[in-house]
């Protein structure tokens, strides 16, 4: 059974940091595209980045474009979202979730999902 965990969320002020971590079991996200979607209250769900480990590409939302980093170890089968300089607009809930093959911006295209966990940023 395929199973993705996400931790990391938190309440920081504008301008700081957090480490969101997707933790996958059932599959090996070498072997998968593995993407990170938000939603704010009242808003669709978007895209945020993504990464294909095989491939090296990697696909971010202009709106998070230098400031967060999306990355993966192998060892601990995890993907991380890293972001910097965040904003009260990033406020929402992230998850994360895996297809196989190439990367699309389509939360339907994934065939797995986790939960999510909650960003707040405040001003």
């Amino acid at each position: 059974q395929v199973q993705l965990v996400e931790s990391g969320g938190g309440l920081v002020q504008a301008g700081g940091s957090l480490r969101l971590s997707c933790i996958a079991s059932g599959l090996t996200i070498s072997t998968y595209t593995v993407a990170w979607f938000r939603q704010a209250p009242g808003k669709e769900r978007e895209f945020v980045a993504a990464t294909t480990w095989s491939s090296g590409f990697t696909d971010y939302a202009d709106s998070v474009k230098d400031r967060f980093t999306i990355s993966a170890d192998n060892t601990k089968n995890t993907v991380y979202l890293q972001m910097n300089s965040l904003k009260p607009e990033d406020t929402a809930v992230y998850c994360c979730a895996a297809r196989r093959y190439y990367i699309r911006r389509n939360y339907l295209e994934y065939d797995h999902r986790g939960q999510g966990t909650q960003v707040t940023v405040s001003s």
